[in-house]
Parts: C-alpha cells; structure tokens; sequence
C-alpha cells in the first residue's frame, strides 16, 4: 500500500505539471482563433463584432493566472468548454466521438502487432545466426526504420489511388447512416483495412527486435539449460521458460504502446483523413482551437500516466523484489 500511494502522489503531480503545460503551450503560438476567425471574414463583419466574438467563445481578457485557476477547476469538474471550430458542440463530445474510431484502428492494431511481433522474435531468437533469425530481424528493422509518414503515403498511393482496392480516406461511407447494419460494419472494416495494415506494419517491428534481444539474453539462463537437459520438447522451452521471461520488459512498451492509443495516430490519421483523435487534433492546431488542443493534450496526458501506473503495478506483482523500491 506504500508503495501504491507513493506512485498514486507522483502520478497525480506529474499530471497538475503536464496539465500547466498543457495552459501555456497554445497560448504561446502565434495568433489566436477568434483572430483567425475574424481575418477570414472581415470583409463580411464589423470590428465591434470582435468583442462578441470573444465574449461567445469565452475569450476575455483577464489575468493569466485567473486564467489558469478557471482552466484547472474546469479539468477536474470535467467542463472542457466548447470547440470554437465546431461550435457550439462541447469539446467533451467531440472527442468522445473521435475516441471510438481511434480505439477501434489505433487499439486493434496495437494489439495485433503486440502478438505477432512478439511471435516473431521468439521464432527468430529460438532460430539465432539461422537464415530465419536473418530475415526477420533485417525486415524488423526495416519496418521500423521507415517513417510512417512514408509509409502511409505510399500505401495510400498503392493499394487506394493507383490500384483502387481500398478506399482512399475517411472511415466508412459518406452515404450511410451510422448504425449496427451489416453494410454499414462491413463499410467500416472496407475503409480500416488500409490504415490498420500501415499501422501494424509500422509497430510490428518495434515489438519483434524488444522480444528478440531479450530472449537471446534469456536462452543461456540456468534454467533454460536444466529445461533443456531435462528432455522437455523445444516448443515447451521456447514458449514456458524462455519467452515466458522475456515478455516482462515488454509489458512497458505495450502498456506505453497502449497509452498512446488515445493520443491516436496523428500522422496515419491525417493521410487516410480518418475521423480519430490525433486528425481531431491536426485539425484543431490548424484552427487554434484552444479548447480542444487543450483537452485531447489531457487525455494523452491521462491515459500515457495511467498506462505506466498499470506497468509499475504490474512489475511488483509479477517481480515482489520491487515492492521496496519506487
């Protein structure tokens, strides 16, 4: 219970420090929305409509520390206040909408490259120096070595515009109504199938070159030599003594891999023009819409702390030497 508490206080501070972060950094980008707003109509709207453009978005001047104490009571009644790009739609239900298809492309695929990545660098740790072993870990590399930006663009030009086998952007068709019906779904699974395979291309690696290297350190342990000796099956090694170990580091990238889920995948997301959180946020940047850069920073925030709490937690469960540290 120490312990617990000692990480809950840590964590609950490095939050209060990422949330004044969080205040300042977008008021330090140049211009600001009612500004934008203002410039690209001003042919159409008199100066004193400046002020009631302010005062509908909530932008009134004032001290900047009143500023900050409104901004810190609002994160933890949960009153993000109101997107001014998407007005008057509150910046909590914007993002409730963007968060259901990040979870769904950004989620599955983390996991699906959680499992097939680790799969792979056990076959090529337990195939070490073998032609395999080379293979997997040269194209690991590769993978992961390639920006996603790249990568995004030349699927997107590949299998969507020059091929025409997927769609070429948003998440199911503009025509039908969202609901449980099987053409809406299976328009749904047509338009993530793209996205969802870049992204996988792109963590799988990652993952394979973390399970290789930290089983090759685990195959001359003691126990995996005895194991051997014993006359079990190398399946039965493989699997129960070897990776069995060396997925326990692993348990922080995917917890962190996990936690940035709801950060979403800013630059897939933009090339497929998918409705997530990281494009809700591309798009909110591009406006200066405070409001809402502000709360999809906190979510990221919350969900990057809540992620590696779940890792300190799982460590002292899975190792009790830990429990006397932190």
């Amino acid at each position: 219970m120490p312990f617990l508490l000692r990480r809950i206080l840590f964590y609950l501070a490095a939050f209060v420090a990422a949330a004044t972060i969080n205040f300042f950094l977008p008021r330090l980008m140049p211009g600001d929305p009612v500004a934008l707003m203002f410039s690209s109509a001003a042919s159409e709207l008199p100066p004193e409509s400046l002020e009631a453009l302010k005062l509908t978005f909530g932008f009134v001047d004032g001290p900047l520390w009143k500023q900050y104490l409104t901004y810190l009571s609002s994160i933890f009644t949960g009153d993000l206040g109101v997107s001014v790009k998407y007005f008057p739609l509150p910046v909590t239900d914007l993002l409730g909408r963007a968060l259901l298809w990040t979870v769904g492309l950004v989620g599955t695929a983390t996991l699906v490259s959680f499992v097939l990545g680790s799969f792979l660098g056990m076959v090529a740790a337990w195939r070490r120096g073998s032609r395999l072993d080379v293979v997997l870990s040269v194209s690991a590399i590769f993978a992961t070595s390639i920006p996603a930006v790249v990568t995004s663009l030349v699927a997107l030009f590949v299998f969507g515009f020059t091929l025409g086998w997927f769609p070429t952007g948003y998440a199911h068709d503009p025509a039908l109504d969202p609901s449980f019906s099987f053409a809406f779904l299976a328009s749904v699974a047509h338009h993530a199938i793209l996205p969802l395979i870049t992204l996988c291309f792109v963590l799988t690696g990652g993952f394979t070159v973390t399970i290789r290297n930290n089983m090759i350190n685990l195959l001359g342990q003691d126990y995996v030599v005895m194991a051997r000796a014993k006359g079990l099956s190398d399946r039965r090694v493989m699997v129960w003594y070897a990776a069995r170990n060396a997925l326990l580091p692993t348990v922080s990238s995917l917890a962190i891999a996990l936690g940035t889920v709801l950060g979403g995948s800013l630059v897939t997301e933009v090339v497929f023009n998918y409705p997530g959180l990281g494009n809700t946020l591309y798009q909110a940047i591009l406006a200066r819409d405070y409001p809402v850069i502000q709360g999809q920073l906190l979510v990221m925030t919350a969900a990057m702390l809540v992620s590696n709490f779940i890792v300190d937690v799982s460590y002292v469960l899975l190792d009790p030497r830990l429990k006397g540290s932190g």
